[in-house]
């Protein structure tokens, strides 16, 4: 209630959304007969930063094979995850779990709180999928296969270069941005996206990702995860870790900016656009708030709830986008460290997305405008 009090402009798209939750709840009454479907749409809310609110806006039909999609891929994660768990463990789960997604009566019980909760009742998505018309079924199943070869590879080797980091980041999230291309296209409701656009943002979502969760993966127990690449954060520390402590935090903010330097105008419906535009402003809010802020490495960094109403209630068009990115681009443009020794590429990167931003003819006076209390 505190941060709503300091941003008044953040309340009524907050509740907007709320109330807009509620209504596609009621509307949706298979949510309360069904015991599979009803856990699926609960658990989602659990897991899920900020996509349950994404996906609900999606038409029912969708919705529900994207619900299925996320629990899917996110179960597939929390094995990968999970450190308390050897590499020889969960490698051939990794590698086999998408064999036993039509299996309802599989589980693999591992990690604690929420995810535990749905990989020990993993049965009801598997009952869920098997709704699905097969080809649905048969894109979920694909690319969790190919997803999971690629974390288990992953589990054995370190991310040392920007290949590396650009490979493991294909695998992560790359792959899942071309899974939801597939099934928006077989729904009928848009033309296939080109598959490099596809797996580009799913790169994009998943590196900032990687940026925030600095400090949850470093400390993970009993194992740290390490997703940096090498080849950046060895110009600044001999160990990655190093940049959690004081007397480092000015290399750790030029490694950080360094990493921050390493999509979507055809599409028709609406809702569908909502759903593949508002992680993409949101993410670049995020990165603009990540750069040049050592608190990454003091702790998780993210954007508030308010705001993140404030987004999905704004994007609407191409225009909103093109605008929204502008915006953060001139304030990470005024964050800009002149003594950082990225400072030159980060502004030439800066003035090419501005660039593309203007030149789509659509900014009216935009900067500034649609998040200034991001300032």
């Amino acid at each position: 209630m505190g941060e709503i009090m300091k941003h008044p402009d953040e309340l009524y798209p907050l509740m907007k959304l709320m109330l807009s939750a509620k209504r596609v709840e009621k509307k949706t009454s298979v949510w309360l007969l069904q015991p599979h479907w009803a856990f699926c749409y609960a658990i989602l809310r659990k897991v899920s930063r900020s996509f349950a609110l994404v996906i609900q806006q999606l038409p029912s039909d969708l919705r529900d094979v994207v619900c299925v999609y996320y629990l899917v891929l996110r179960a597939l994660d929390t094995v990968e995850d999970d450190t308390s768990l050897t590499t020889e463990v969960r490698v051939p789960i990794l590698k086999d779990f998408y064999s036993h997604l039509h299996d309802p009566e599989w589980h693999f019980s591992c990690d604690t709180i929420a995810f535990k909760v749905l990989m020990d009742q993993f049965h009801h998505v598997s009952t869920s999928l098997l709704e699905l018309d097969t080809d649905y079924q048969e894109v979920i199943k694909d690319i969790t296969k190919r997803m999971g070869e690629g974390m288990a590879k992953f589990l054995c080797k370190e991310v040392e270069t920007i290949n590396d980091y650009n490979e493991y980041c294909h695998y992560a999230a790359g792959l899942c941005g071309l899974g939801l291309s597939k099934k928006i296209y077989a729904s009928g409701r848009e033309d296939l996206a080109p598959e490099s656009l596809s797996i580009s943002m799913g790169l994009f979502l998943q590196k900032i990702s990687i940026i925030r969760d600095y400090l949850e993966d470093i400390n993970e127990v009993p194992k740290c995860r390490m997703f940096w690449p090498r080849q950046i954060w060895s110009k600044y520390v001999n160990k990655l870790e190093d940049f959690k402590y004081e007397e480092n935090s000015v290399k750790a903010v030029q490694c950080l900016n360094e990493d921050c330097l390493v999509y979507m105008s055809n599409l028709r419906d609406p809702s569908i656009f909502q759903f593949c535009a508002i992680p993409l402003v949101i993410n670049m809010g995020n990165l603009m708030m990540y750069y040049n802020n050592v608190e990454i490495f003091k702790g998780v960094v993210e954007m508030r709830r308010g705001l993140c109403a404030k987004i999905i209630d704004q994007t609407r068009t191409m225009a909103d986008v093109y605008g929204a990115f502008f915006d953060f681009c001139c304030i990470m443009e005024s964050k800009v460290d002149r003594d950082d020794p990225n400072a030159t590429s980060t502004l030439k990167r800066l003035e090419e997305i501005s660039k593309n931003c203007r030149n789509s003819g659509t900014l009216i006076n935009q900067r500034f405008v649609m998040f200034p209390c991001l300032m």
